[in-house]
């Protein structure tokens, strides 16, 4: 079940690979994205010293949540992988034009997940030629069922 998603990652990138990682969260985090209020649109994902932290990552604190913890909405959070994967996705990002996008977060079995894209940015006559096949295709949608 996706809680939330970032829209703007497949507009702005041609994602290659995706990948499923657990992500290190407070418990008031937790009780956040439960309630709905995390958000990826300015997120990005950065490898440093063999591991690998989501970066920019909204998740508004709740009013209700513990007053004893002093919550930073934008903190860095590690992601979990495993060390194979993260040695192959390390290796792919030092080549000249990968990098690492967060998709979406949902929930596995009740834990929160997120989906990075290993990807590669699109240039702009890339991202017009997109937006044309995708109107292209509401146009077809829209002949065939008003036949």
């Amino acid at each position: 079940m996706t809680i939330v998603e970032n829209r703007k990652a497949p507009h702005e990138y041609f994602i290659e690979e995706r990948y499923e990682a657990g992500i290190a969260l407070e418990g008031w985090e937790v009780k956040a994205i439960r309630a709905g209020r995390a958000q990826l649109k300015e997120a990005y994902v950065m490898v440093r010293d063999e591991e690998i932290f989501l970066i920019g990552a909204h998740i508004s604190p709740l009013s209700a949540a513990s007053t004893h913890v002093q919550a930073d909405p934008v903190r860095t959070r590690k992601l979990l992988l495993h060390a194979e994967e993260i040695r192959r996705l390390v290796g792919k990002v030092d080549r000249a034009g990968y990098t690492l996008v967060p998709l979406d977060l949902h929930y596995v079995r009740g834990r929160v997940k997120v989906n990075i894209g290993l990807a590669k940015g699109k240039k702009q006559y890339d991202k017009r030629a997109a937006e044309k096949e995708k109107d292209w295709k509401r146009e077809q949608q829209r002949l065939l069922r008003s036949r």
